[in-house]
């Protein structure tokens, strides 16, 4: 097959990857804003969607090096092993979109990369180093997010001691702020992650020679999730926004202004991380922060569990699709 028409099915697959991404992580973005009525819920979504569409323009391309060439053996997978993780990302992004379930776009990314290069060519593919250092950024920035959380929340307790509920207002407006920097973080954290798997292509294609992401690449990608995100997953925003507990202005402020820092820090310095858990911790750590008894802790079981499974469940989806599409593509 043409190798343009191969990089346009790829180009298709990953954009459809970025969208969905996007429409499943717009209640990071929002949830919290419409559960506090800072704003109404179009006006959170546009917001949402205009910074996630700016975020990955301002923040350089760390993060879409790391997922390109810190997991993966750039030289020898093959655009049928690109193709496999893209599909058991996106179809894994379906399914627990349509249950409601806050799962990880970038657990479902890596999980699909090292499945799919592991069924093409076995361990020598993957580089173990690069996928450690992804764990770690995976699984422990849900922790530094609830840790943050909970101290932003007793600090903003601690600076707003003695105000009257007329400080709500102003908790509001401020809003517009944290949102913003959170839709930036969420923009330039995942919109990374598809610069990373298209650049990719082009490498494994030879349309491209060396790892460098080229602008068209970063407008596409930006775009495509600027447009989910504008259309936004309102099952998972009904998860995020109430079912932890009832969300005040306080709660949304600082949880927004906790999840963005741990975000834009990780974005910085190349690590992949998922925005659903950090967020979803987050908002539980500033539960916790005012009273432990008033988190719902079970609701926590379904997003534990998509946590947990998500790696493991899109691995071996990308390996069976691989086996598949190498009918059509070769290997």
């Amino acid at each position: 097959m043409n190798e343009l028409i191969i990089f346009a099915l790829l180009l298709i697959l990953a954009l459809t990857f970025d969208f969905l991404n996007g429409f499943h992580d717009a209640a990071n973005v929002v949830a919290t804003m419409i559960a506090s009525r800072a704003l109404t819920p179009r006006l959170a979504l546009a917001l949402a969607a205009i910074a996630n569409l700016i975020g990955p323009l301002l923040f350089g391309t760390a993060v879409a090096k790391t997922v390109g060439e810190g997991i993966v053996v750039a030289d020898s997978v093959t655009i049928t092993v690109v193709m496999a993780a893209l599909l058991s990302a996106s179809i894994w992004n379906i399914i627990t979109w349509w249950y409601g379930i806050p799962s990880s776009s970038s657990h479902a990314l890596v999980g699909g990369l090292v499945g799919g290069a592991l069924a093409f060519g076995g361990p020598d593919m993957i580089i173990w180093r690069g996928v450690a250092l992804v764990f770690a950024a995976l699984f422990l920035s849900p922790i530094l997010g609830f840790v943050v959380g909970w101290l932003v929340l007793r600090i903003t307790f601690f600076l707003a001691r003695g105000a009257t509920p007329r400080v709500n207002t102003t908790f509001n407006r401020l809003q517009l702020v944290t949102a913003t920097s959170l839709a930036l973080s969420h923009g330039t954290n995942d919109a990374q992650k598809t610069m990373g798997i298209i650049t990719l292509g082009l490498v494994t294609l030879g349309i491209q020679e060396s790892f460098h992401v080229p602008t068209w690449v970063i407008l596409t990608s930006a775009s495509a999730i600027g447009l989910g995100t504008a259309l936004g997953g309102w099952r998972i925003i009904h998860t995020l926004g109430g079912k932890f507990f009832r969300i005040r202005p306080i709660h949304s402020l600082t949880s927004q202004f906790a999840s963005s820092s741990v975000i834009l820090g990780a974005s910085l310095l190349g690590g992949p991380v998922s925005t659903t858990h950090v967020v979803s911790s987050s908002i539980v750590g500033v539960g916790s922060a005012e009273r432990r008894s008033q988190v719902r802790w079970y609701n926590l079981t379904d997003i534990g569990v998509a946590w947990l499974v998500t790696i493991p469940v899109t691995l071996l989806l990308s390996a069976i699709l691989y086996y598949v599409l190498r009918i059509f593509l070769g290997p």
